[in-house]
């Protein structure tokens, strides 16, 4: 069995917590809060097809998240559940890392509900500015899409 000190347990609850944050700004339609998740010069980058090679999607900023995040709210509702995921420390400042998510957005088009269901992983590079963990890097990568 692994073991942690104590500090390394506090750092991994704080970056689950960062990570369920960020799912649920995006549900609350928050892209402000979303952005302010990350750092100042991070790198975001979406893959639709997580087998791809290619990005759809690249964002390099925090301020440039934004516009991105807000391209989400016209979704009358949204619900992300995380899964499972994972941490490695490369140093007390900055982690490593993979999470899980299944993401519902349901939209209402000519009186008729749709849902978009989504099967998502997140890798992840965390650093620890000012005793707060936030995202350097995200990378998203889309394993699936439903329509309903």
């Amino acid at each position: 069995m692994t073991e942690f000190s104590l500090q390394e347990m506090a750092d991994r609850l704080a970056i689950r917590d960062l990570i369920d944050h960020y799912a649920y700004y995006a549900d609350q339609a928050d892209p402000q809060a979303q952005a302010a998740l990350f750092t100042e010069d991070t790198d975001y980058v979406v893959y639709m097809d997580a087998k791809s090679a290619t990005p759809t999607q690249t964002v390099k900023g925090r301020a440039n998240l934004v516009p991105v995040f807000e391209a989400l709210t016209h979704y009358q509702a949204k619900m992300h559940f995380n899964g499972q995921n994972s941490v490695w420390f490369d140093s007390t400042e900055r982690a490593r890392g993979y999470s899980y998510c299944i993401a519902h957005h349901l939209s209402v088009e000519e009186g008729v509900q749709k849902l978009m269901v989504a099967a998502m992983r997140y890798e992840d590079v965390f650093v620890k500015q000012n005793g707060k963990w936030l995202f350097a890097e995200r990378k998203l990568l889309v394993d699936w899409v439903e329509n309903r």
